[in-house]
């Protein structure tokens, strides 16, 4: 088993909370705005997308491949991390096969919100809060741990999921202010949903903690890309399409790649 030290475990469940609570920065724009920028939206989900790509690919994925590396040698390294790669990507498709992520619009002047009573946009508000929820674990474990074993990793990727969450504040937000025509429930809705990721972080370090080393590491760390792939393509680049009136999609992308290969470059130093 790997020793972990205390400290490193405060610092990755702060972090960890600090991304997940970044929903109720969303359901602010809502409460405190008439109408979020749809252009600047875009551009921050395809920035997510980029950043959760690039830090997947280039260093959790290495995690992994290094991890099984030091346990089993090169070749046995490159394929044990790869299968877990592949085994993430699985592992989300069937959760959002399960419980499919709702793609609400997000303007808070939507005239479907306006045209449906109060009740059936409480229903919806319920459900989109327990669908996100429900997406809010993975996330929280994998920032949780890309932290626990290096900083500088898991920061960046915090900083991605912060930025990923503040839409799903915005649409959680919507359903249950229009519901309740009550800002603290909007908020503290948000808030909830968003402590998903520190209590599933504590969840899975409390299950994996006995077991932790380098095999055990490879597979979270390998599970963890996939994830963070999948989420990025499947729901990130797509919400940025559809918000985008110009090149802010592809603007973002880049941008977010650029930002977490500059971050990690000097974090090294």
């Amino acid at each position: 088993m790997l020793e972990i030290s205390t400290h490193n475990f405060w610092i990755a469940l702060a972090v960890t909370t600090a991304a997940g609570l970044a929903t109720g920065l969303g359901s602010l724009l809502v409460l405190f705005s008439k109408q979020p920028n749809a252009r600047l939206l875009s551009f921050g989900l395809a920035f997510a997308a980029g950043a959760m790509v690039y830090v997947s690919l280039t260093e959790i994925l290495d995690k992994s491949i290094l991890a099984f590396t030091n346990a089993y040698g090169p070749q046995l390294g490159f394929t044990w991390g790869t299968l877990s790669f592949l085994g993430g990507l699985l592992f989300i498709v069937g959760i959002d096969r399960l419980v499919p992520n709702p793609h609400e619009r997000l303007e808070v002047d939507d005239p479907y919100f306006r045209e449906h009573n109060a009740s059936y946009i409480k229903r919806v508000g319920l459900l989109t809060a327990v669908a996100i929820t429900a997406h809010n674990f993975p996330e929280g474990l994998a920032t949780f741990f890309a932290t626990l074993e290096n900083p500088g990793v898991g920061m960046p990727l915090a900083f991605a999921i912060a930025i990923h969450n503040i839409p799903e504040g915005i649409a959680i937000a919507v359903p249950v202010y229009f519901a309740t025509n009550n800002k603290l429930y909007a908020f503290l809705a948000c808030l909830l949903s968003g402590l998903a990721e520190p209590v599933g972080a504590l969840i899975g370090y409390a299950v994996l903690r006995p077991f932790l080393s380098e095999p055990v590491f490879g597979i979270v760390f390998g599970l963890i890309a996939g994830v963070m792939v999948f989420l990025a393509l499947d729901e990130l680049l797509p919400a940025a399409k559809r918000y985008a009136k110009g090149h802010e999609t592809v603007y973002g992308l880049v941008s977010g790649m650029a930002a977490l290969a500059i971050s990690l470059v000097l974090f090294k130093w």
